[in-house]
């Protein structure tokens, strides 16, 4: 059995790998659902859009329903405690899910213009909604969540559902939306041509200049505001309650990680290197390198916001005492040991059949290909 400590490691370090994948896999396929009304201009270009995706998505919600599953076997007090407060935003995010399938599936089943173009706002929706919540979500995270543990250790939110939309939380939602439009935007670059690449080429270097300007204007905020610090001894390789520790809240603590650590400012560069690699690919109208630029933007934004607010995995505002980090909100030694087992065999498994299906399937989706194929494909 792996060293307790390490465990904790190594899940914080594998539950980022599946956000990432999340967003650079399912991601893609919420930006083309919400650039589809926009981009698509008659029925077979939206229905070209819709192709490029539609093998796909549904194969890459694993990574949706993967990090989800982890986090609740992983960190089992951040997801009770997180559930119980973004409880109506994961709600409206299921809920605009649902459009997805429905959406991809019945689109096409009737003619009536009216009826296809209802199912392409549904889909804006299933892609639109869920990319602003979970930057609203996250920024949440950042700020803190009012929630304290009563004695038998039951989360308790204190906030309101409007609480979790501040001016910070809502440019984290506008930052997750950008992110995820711009990587949208740079995979139809890769999947069609003609027209409509040309008007994701530009979609991608508005996007692409605007995410990092907000991700900027974000740096600076977090500068500013009222972060988290552990002030007490606490014991990394034992089984611990997050009620044994002392938490200070003050001014400018998200930065002292990037004053311990100066490697950590390599995420921002890694981040902006790849929003600039998308861009200068774009503009050279090389899709492939613009959608792994956008790749790499959503890996390093994940992981300079990860490591910001190292230990802490879900910080409280009205308790901070009461905090959950890497240390403290996890599953006992045997179960990560076990789950870790799990992911080194089933992980590869995911990311082999996934690429081996996107190899089989790659190519331009084209007009000609829907005109000639319109009763089979979506």
């Amino acid at each position: 059995m792996l060293d307790y400590t390490l465990l904790k490691l190594i899940w914080w370090l594998l539950v980022c790998v599946l956000l990432i994948g999340f967003a650079i896999m399912d991601g893609h396929d919420m930006g083309v659902g919400t650039l589809l009304p926009f981009i698509g201009r008659n029925d077979d270009e939206r229905r070209v859009i819709i192709n490029t995706v539609g093998p796909h998505w549904d194969g890459n919600q694993v990574w949706f329903i993967t990090a989800g599953g982890a986090i609740f076997a992983a960190w089992p007090l951040v997801y009770a405690t997180a559930f119980s407060g973004f409880y109506f935003a994961l709600m409206a995010v299921l809920w605009a899910m649902f459009f997805r399938p429905v959406g991809f599936d019945y689109r096409s089943k009737v003619a009536d213009p009216r009826w296809r173009t209802a199912w392409d706002w549904g889909l804006f929706v299933g892609g639109a909604v869920p990319s602003l919540v979970f930057g609203v979500a996250i920024g949440n995270v950042i700020k803190g969540v009012p929630f304290h543990f009563e004695d038998n250790m039951l989360p308790v939110y204190t906030g309101s559902f409007w609480a979790l939309f501040t001016p910070f939380t809502l440019l984290c939602g506008v930052a997750s939306l950008t992110l995820l439009v711009f990587h949208g935007a740079n995979y139809l670059q890769l999947r069609t041509e003609q027209q409509i690449a040309q008007r994701a080429r530009r979609v991608s270097m508005v996007s692409g200049l605007v995410l990092a300007l907000v991700l900027a204007v974000a740096g600076v905020m977090v500068s500013g505001m009222e972060g988290y610090r552990i002030t007490s001894d606490i014991l990394v390789g034992e089984g611990i309650s997050p009620l044994t520790k002392s938490v200070l809240h003050q001014t400018g603590a998200w930065w002292s990680n990037y004053e311990r650590y100066p490697l950590i400012f390599l995420l921002v560069g890694l981040a902006y290197a790849g929003i600039a690699l998308g861009l200068i690919a774009t503009l050279a109208r090389r899709g492939g390198i613009a959608f792994i630029g956008s790749g790499i933007a959503c890996a390093g934004i994940i992981l300079m916001a990860g490591s910001a607010i190292f230990p802490f995995v879900l910080p409280s505002s009205s308790h901070p005492d009461h905090s959950l980090t890497v240390w403290d909100c996890v599953s006992s030694q045997r179960t990560l040991n076990i789950m870790f087992w799990v992911a080194l065999v089933m992980t590869p498994i995911v990311v082999g059949y996934t690429s081996w299906a996107y190899r089989v399937m790659r190519g331009k989706v084209t007009v000609a290909n829907i005109q000639a194929n319109s009763k089979s494909l979506y």
